[in-house]
């Protein structure tokens, strides 16, 4: 079993931030955050999570705090709340393994196909609501 940590940046839906790990704990979540900051001013920043224990620790709450981000929470048992990011789950599990018929995956080989699946949706990936661009040419565009 292996867990899929992301952050995501709803400006231009680019996944800027991800873990993958065998266990579901805080430091997953944590370690995620942390890459997320390194080497950007966060101060003001919303980060929308559900209200796992991950989340709502005393050390992902800190950091957050430490970093000027306002941490919101789904309200519980909606998935609604998250759907941007639920939908890209969806979206990875449907297209890198589902769609992919019954086969022996090792833990190599799911790591290496979710890194090829973010690597292109973040580079090469069009969207509609970006005007047709990849999330990173959109944020181009952007800046």
């Amino acid at each position: 079993m292996l867990y899929l940590s992301t952050i995501m940046d709803l400006f231009n839906n680019e996944i800027i931030a991800y873990l993958i790990s065998t266990s579901q704990d805080v430091s997953l979540v944590v370690n995620t955050l942390k890459d997320a900051v390194e080497g950007r001013d966060t101060s003001g920043l919303i980060l929308h999570s559900d209200q796992g224990a991950q989340y709502t620790s005393h050390s992902f709450q800190r950091i957050a705090k430490e970093k000027g981000i306002t941490t919101s929470m789904s309200r519980k048992g909606n998935c609604l709340d998250n759907a941007v990011i639920e939908s890209f789950h969806s979206t990875i599990k449907s297209e890198e393994f589902y769609s992919q018929g019954r086969e022996f995956l090792t833990n190599s080989i799911v790591i290496e196909r979710v890194e090829k699946f973010i690597n292109h949706y973040n580079q090469t990936r069009l969207q509609a609501k970006l005007n047709y661009l990849s999330p990173i040419e959109f944020r181009e565009q952007a800046a």
